[in-house]
């Protein structure tokens, strides 16, 4: 039975967007109150969680855990830069496991299970944590399960108790105000998702957590900045070396220009305006579109290596990990970063972002551009890999965390 559970919770969690609204509301009513009715119910039938695994702690002097997200692998790669940058710093990041989530590599992968019900795990990772010297918070969640009653202030006051010292890092929605965001850009979703009330719920009761707790605050998007304007870019890392591609776009013996378009999420990605922006070019075969969804992560490298241009999302004003492995792969990205996201870019790394800048209105033109200007395009698409090397390989994200964080501590 826990096994048949399992299953058929990964396939609710690959195919949440398409659910009804009420078996979306029962998901989320488990995974916000794992102690409520819904939530024990769950439980019970995913099984007790006992025998997970427990961090490891390294034999450094300075001792980094990072929890309990690992957003798109990025607590492993955020902790690899750090042990990168510094060799007195060994990092461990722990990720819970949500059945069918995208697979990212973590240093301790634990079940929901145990976070959610199992007092042995929790006392024996909380035992752990204790011998780390530095705490990272990702996404305002807490990590310890039942050890200090889901509350983050009580696990704040444990771990510096013990003189840890103690960080957190906002990830996107979850510190992202909808009613602010609609007024930076004309093609927020935020007026149109469902879960408008629940997110801007959720994210001024954690930017008020962290304007009250006031500890070293880090976020991995620049446009974060305009919901916390006191936080510290920490920008996300992808693997340079995994995207690199010897073939590069927009090659002049190629066939029809490839344009892809990967959507976890089609609402906030505006993915339903980039098909009939785009139709006239599809139709008279300009160009081939396909819309990526669901892929494993460890088929991406593959998938951007087909296509000459990628487009990443016009409706949020800004860009993640996906974009970032689309231009280490060399190839054209096109997406919705708002003028003054790209103003801070610059300001912090000197560098210019090679997105070219298009929203739904203008999506057709700026595509049929770059078609008709194969040199240009394949200028910007060499850009890429150089701009994710200088601000996304993770040595600007270690640095950060380490002047903004560890040394300062």
């Amino acid at each position: 039975m826990t096994s048949l559970f399992s299953r058929l919770a990964g396939w609710a969690v690959a195919h949440r967007s398409n659910l009804p609204q009420w078996a979306q509301r029962l998901m989320e009513s488990a995974a916000r109150n794992p102690d409520g009715v819904i939530g024990k119910l769950s439980a019970r039938l995913m099984g007790s969680g006992d025998g997970a695994p427990v961090t490891s702690v390294p034999d450094t002097e300075i001792r980094v855990y990072v929890a309990p997200t690992n957003y798109a692998g990025q607590g492993y790669l955020w902790a690899r830069a750090l042990e990168s940058a510094d060799s007195r710093i060994g990092a461990r990041n722990m990720a819970i496991d949500l059945p069918g989530g995208y697979a990212f590599r973590a240093d301790t992968l634990v079940p929901i299970a145990a976070v959610n019900a199992s007092e042995e795990w929790a006392t024996a990772e909380w035992a752990a944590v204790r011998q780390f010297t530095h705490v990272l918070f990702e996404a305002e969640r807490p990590i310890f399960g039942k050890q200090f009653g889901r509350n983050i202030p009580a696990e704040v006051a444990a771990l510096e108790a013990a003189g840890i010292s103690v960080a957190f890092l906002g990830h996107g929605t979850d510190v992202r105000d909808p009613d602010h965001h609609m007024e930076l850009t004309p093609w927020s979703p935020y007026g149109e998702d469902p879960r408008t009330p629940v997110l801007r719920t959720d994210a001024r009761a954690n930017i008020a957590l962290l304007e009250r707790l006031r500890r070293p605050t880090f976020i991995s998007t620049p446009d974060l900045a305009a919901d916390l304007p006191w936080a510290v870019w920490c920008p996300v890392v992808v693997d340079t070396a995994r995207f690199a591609v010897a073939d590069p776009a927009f090659a002049p013996d190629g066939e029809r220009i490839r344009v892809i378009h990967a959507s976890s999420n089609p609402l906030q990605k505006g993915s339903d305006r980039i098909e009939p922006a785009l139709a006239p070019l599809i139709e008279t075969g300009v160009i081939e579109y396909e819309l990526i969804t669901a892929t494993p992560a460890a088929e991406m490298p593959g998938v951007f290596a087909a296509a000459d241009i990628v487009l990443d999302q016009f409706r949020i004003g800004s860009y993640g990990v996906a974009a970032c492995e689309a231009m280490a792969a060399g190839r054209v990205v096109v997406g919705h970063v708002l003028p003054d996201v790209r103003a801070r870019i610059l300001r912090d790394t000197g560098v210019e972002l090679p997105i070219v800048e298009a929203t739904p209105d203008t999506l057709h033109a700026v595509i049929a551009g770059l078609v008709a200007d194969p040199p240009v395009a394949r200028a910007i698409a060499a850009s890429g890999p150089g701009y994710v090397a200088a601000v996304h390989s993770g040595a600007m994200s270690a640095a950060a965390l380490t002047e903004h964080w560890i040394n300062a501590a």
